[in-house]
């Protein structure tokens, strides 16, 4: 099983940036597949980013171009960049993982999850 601990929301202007970092533990997470999802009252969750063992990514539409996401093995966490941000943005983040049952290939959902970060921006 693997452990996550989220960081670095806040509040923040449009147009500005937030980093926000997963620490991971208990496990070798570099087997999993490491993803960010937000989640507003009232709407649907919503999967950000994710990063695959090999460093393969991917985004949602709505961020695309704006958020980066990536490793740091030598920390063990993994990084959510999120630039030009817009108040549509504002959402409870969570990390999240799930082992990779064929390497380098991610499922559709996460098995593990983080306790969420919030990130306010106001316009």
């Amino acid at each position: 099983q693997v452990q996550l601990v989220e960081s670095g929301g806040g509040s923040v202007q449009a147009g500005g940036s937030l980093r926000l970092s997963c620490e991971a533990s208990g496990s070798d997470y570099s087997t999993y597949c490491m993803g960010w999802v937000r989640q507003t009252p009232g709407k649907e969750r919503e999967r950000v980013a994710r990063i695959d063992s090999d460093g393969y990514t991917d985004y949602a539409d709505s961020v695309k171009g704006r958020f980066t996401i990536s490793h740091d093995n030598a920390k063990n966490t993994v990084n959510l960049q999120m630039d030009s941000l817009k108040p549509e943005d504002t959402a409870m983040y969570y990390c999240a993982a799930d082992p990779e049952v064929v390497p380098g290939t991610c499922s559709d959902d996460f098995g593990y999850w983080g306790q969420g970060t919030q990130v306010t921006v106001s316009s």
